[in-house]
């Protein structure tokens, strides 16, 4: 399979149409080896038009997918990110937004709840030559404050509400996007901080893979 005209188709009939014309990013995209991030057996479908699930974490289904390309990159586009940035890529899976992101910013930690899948990231990302990120492992709803603050966050998937603590987890003026609402299509909503308050508005529709971590359980109601 010809991996470099399928990046290329991926972009333009994807990602460009959809409004994403931040030339750094569609440099990454069409950059970034997609296929390397994805098990073997589907690197065909690394490029399709959907979420793609990539490996199963904790919860008896494949609960981390390398979400749809034009969601990812109207997300990344949104953080509008410099080349100074500090970024934390939550939910990384196998680590292809991680390296997307290390395109465009200085440094990036990559967030995964275990220490098998961080670490399979982590190899992943060194085999590519993705120098300036890395993979830790810890639950997703705490972040990774160690190397914080951040200049931006990414939470790839939905989510039912941001945690306060991530949000604790932004620097002056840094961002944080993710999708926001378990009923599809959720909300893309970026957070920014200003003056230690984080506040949201809307940026676009979008229907992404539920993160578990972040699903407030039902209460019974007598």
């Amino acid at each position: 399979m010809d991996f470099a005209a399928a990046r290329r188709k991926m972009v333009d009939n994807q990602v460009r149409p959809n409004g994403v014309t931040d030339r750094s990013l569609v440099t990454a995209l069409l950059e970034v080896p997609r296929e390397h991030y994805v098990p073997a057996a589907k690197a065909a479908m690394a490029y399709m038009d959907g979420d793609l699930p990539v490996a199963v974490v904790a919860h008896g289904k494949p609960d981390r997918c390398l979400i749809k390309p034009m969601v990812l990159a109207r997300m990344i586009q949104a953080l509008e990110l410099a080349e100074t940035d500090r970024v934390l890529d939550i939910a990384c899976g196998t680590g292809y937004s991680t390296a997307v992101l290390a395109r465009l910013a200085a440094r990036v930690v990559g967030l995964e709840e275990t220490p098998a899948l961080a670490e399979s990231a982590s190899k992943l990302l060194a085999s590519a030559g993705v120098a300036n990120a890395s993979v830790v492992a810890g639950p997703l709803e705490a972040g990774w404050p160690a190397d914080g603050p951040y200049d931006a966050i990414l939470i790839n998937g939905t989510v039912d509400s941001v945690p306060k603590a991530l949000l604790a987890q932004l620097a002056e003026g840094g961002r944080l996007i993710a999708v926001v609402g378990t009923k599809a299509p959720g909300e893309v909503i970026l957070y920014r901080s200003v003056n230690r308050e984080a506040s949201g508005l809307p940026v676009f529709d979008a229907a992404a893979p539920v993160l578990p971590a972040f699903v407030t359980p039902p209460t019974f109601v007598f």
